[in-house]
């Protein structure tokens, strides 16, 4: 099993890093972020985990409070191309020290956190086109999961 203690704490920090990235890219992708959409990516963190299997990785991963550097990106565009990078740098560095399993269950965290985002700020109501989720938040997801070299989950 692949834990803290195989990674360089640079490593790490990027491993950590890229689910609330992937989180942020989804908030930002229609309209600017609000502290609702904050505390939304924080619950989605927590039942994203709760949806796949035991791994002590991502154990590690969810016990750490999702942390989001807002000073790295200058614009929501930088924040999209250079978030979208880290979060293929994170799979990489994965595919270099976890096992083919715990790859896939990270990449299926970050793309199940990324929907919950996508669909928490209209929980308990449809938009005006009658959908959960906007067709920015779905470019934003598909671009995600693109990232991760998966496929977007079904509509």
């Amino acid at each position: 099993m692949t834990d803290k203690a195989d990674f360089t704490d640079e490593e790490w920090k990027v491993v950590l890093q890229a689910p609330p990235t992937a989180g942020m890219i989804v908030v930002t992708a229609q309209r600017g972020e609000t502290f609702g959409e904050s505390f939304g990516m924080a619950k989605a963190y927590g039942e994203a985990r709760r949806e796949h299997g035991e791994s002590q990785l991502l154990d590690e991963i969810a016990s750490t409070k999702p942390e989001f550097d807002r000073t790295r990106y200058h614009s929501v565009e930088e924040l999209k191309d250079q978030g979208l990078q880290h979060v293929r740098d994170a799979v990489q560095l994965l595919e270099a020290k976890a096992t083919p399993e715990e790859v896939d269950q990270y990449k299926r965290f970050v793309l199940t956190l990324a929907q919950r985002v996508a669909e928490s700020h209209k929980e308990g109501f449809l938009g005006l086109s009658g959908e959960r989720v906007s067709d920015a938040e779905r470019s934003a997801v598909a671009g995600i999961a693109e990232a991760l070299g998966t496929a977007p989950p079904a509509d």
